[in-house]
């Protein structure tokens, strides 16, 4: 989400990816600093973790709401649409956030947040996968490592300014992004050409898209959903763990810094290790590794096995989620559509969902359902990923 991306009408191919890296990588700096200072909006509104999980909640009813409206909006008018104006409306609704000071303000804009969030979320995954047709090459992973790179940025900085009030960082981060967006409207309307492209609506005997079975596609799905609710749960969670073991503010909020890099990593050096040993052997061992590091941090309470643990999460489950739309890919676009759309329901209620239960129960042991779901996605990959 940058304004300095130059355009090339000779190449509008590189120049949309170029444009579509920045609207990616503005989105990982929002919820990094968003998930990172959790603790600070936490604490100004004397939320417990019921009530925050009740916050999150909110959001993920906006965002429902907005990928929704986002998909018939995209379809009607192309991706590009949606693209300027709610990048603006997330980066001002994370200004508001942080002068919530009550529940119902938070769950307020919380709402907007959310809403702004899958308006712009279907815009750039859309008019990326456009893009990608016009490259004849995949460069989704490319583009979901600008969002993880972002991410990691977002949460440096969250981590470095920890000394600064989280009105303050959100105010300039939302400064920051909508002017960015604003500037950026001219060059948006040099992607609109990649709006349009058919996709094959043909179904198989099954019911399900031609190619992929009605099961397969759902099974795609539910794991797609178990990697994405561990996403949701560092981003929302990881922070609030940290000050959970007395660990300091700016340690807290690094934790989603480690995650986010080791996710990074994860994706750039992912298509290299899936060519050399395959998607199945890449995607079972990331998630053992997820699960068994994650177990480890929380079973040795203490802050720096804690960092290890999300790391590992991070780093685990990096080329599971661009693996699982790849093969959906085989039924075409609709089957991409709904595994993906699956898999948003993890990353949306689970983060809630362990909210509740560290209400009943504690925060730590809440925890353990990533952990527990990345094993089986290391159990059930090779039926996935082969089928």
């Amino acid at each position: 989400m940058t304004a300095t991306i130059a355009i090339d009408d000779a190449a509008p191919p590189r120049a949309a990816r170029r444009l579509l890296t920045g609207f990616f990588v503005g989105l990982g700096v929002v919820m990094a600093v968003w998930g990172a200072r959790m603790p600070a909006v936490q604490a100004a509104a004397h939320l417990g973790p019921g009530r925050l999980a009740v916050v999150l909640l909110a959001a993920a009813a906006g965002m429902v709401a907005g990928l929704q409206i986002g998909g018939r909006l995209a379809q009607r008018h192309g991706p590009a649409r949606l693209l300027v104006a709610p990048a603006i409306v997330f980066g001002l609704s994370l200004g508001a956030l942080g002068q919530c000071r009550s529940l119902t303000s938070l769950c307020v804009v919380a709402v907007a947040f959310g809403l702004a969030h899958g308006l712009l979320d279907v815009g750039v995954n859309a008019a990326a996968v456009q893009c990608q047709h016009e490259f004849g090459r995949s460069i989704m992973s490319g583009l979901h490592a600008a969002y993880s790179l972002g991410a990691l940025a977002g949460a440096g900085l969250a981590a470095a300014t920890t000394w600064v009030s989280h009105q303050v960082v959100f105010a300039a981060v939302a400064a920051a992004v909508a002017l960015a967006a604003a500037a950026a409207w001219p060059k948006v309307r040099h992607i609109q050409a990649l709006d349009q492209h058919p996709g094959s609506e043909e179904h198989s005997d099954s019911g399900g898209p031609k190619g992929l079975s009605r099961s397969t596609m759902w099974l795609l799905g539910s794991l797609a959903a178990a990697c994405l609710l561990a996403e949701g749960a560092a981003n929302d969670w990881a922070a609030v763990h940290l000050r959970h073991l007395d660990a300091s503010e700016s340690v807290a909020a690094s934790a989603y810094a480690f995650y986010s890099a080791a996710m990074a990593a994860g994706r750039l050096l992912g298509d290299r290790f899936t060519a050399r040993f395959g998607a199945v052997t890449v995607v079972r061992a990331g998630a053992l590794i997820a699960s068994a590091g994650l177990a480890a941090g929380l079973l040795a309470n203490s802050a720096p096995a804690a960092l290890a643990g999300w790391m590992a999460l991070g780093l685990g489950l990096s080329t599971a989620v661009p693996s699982l739309i790849t093969a959906a890919g085989r039924g075409g676009p609709r089957a991409v559509g709904t595994v993906a759309a699956t898999g948003y329901i993890g990353l949306l209620a689970g983060p809630a969902a362990i909210g509740a239960l560290a209400s009943i129960l504690t925060l730590p042991t809440a925890l353990v359902l990533p952990a527990v779901l990345a094993a089986v996605v290391a159990v059930t990959a090779r039926r996935a990923l082969e089928s």
